[in-house]
């Protein structure tokens, strides 16, 4: 299949999962097979990682389901992480001993533009790349 036309987009593809150890892995390998599926293989592996991150940021650090949304425009790819906290994310600086820490450095240095967006009960992490 190759890439959508211009005129079907942006579409945009929905998951919602428990905030469990295994979410990072459902999404990150839903968000790797929608983009190969539709022709954009080349930021598969990209969007994936940081999927990753932002999923175990939800399950390490608030209560509730985590709403994924991926939205494929003609020029980026938006991947939107949904959680019910109104916390935002932090990032630090992780020290060398530490074990994790820096999934949001990551975020930043992979994805073309990143942030946050309050919602009504909780806070939506995206990133985007650009095709």
């Amino acid at each position: 299949m190759g890439v959508p036309e211009s005129s079907q987009l942006p579409q945009t593809y929905t998951l919602f999962t428990p905030a469990s150890a295994t979410s990072p892995k459902i999404c990150r390998d839903f968000v790797r097979s929608a983009l190969e599926t539709l022709g954009l293989g080349h930021l598969a592996e990209s969007a994936a990682l940081c999927t990753s991150e932002l999923v175990t940021n939800v399950h390490q650090h608030t209560k509730g389901d985590v709403h994924l949304r991926a939205a494929v425009a003609s020029t980026h790819v938006r991947i939107a992480v949904y959680d019910g906290s109104e916390q935002l994310p932090a990032p630090r600086r992780a020290p060398a001993e530490d074990t994790g820490g820096r999934g949001l450095f990551l975020v930043t240095a992979l994805s073309d533009v990143c942030g946050v967006t309050p919602t009504g009960g909780g806070k939506g992490v995206w990133f985007q790349l650009n095709r």
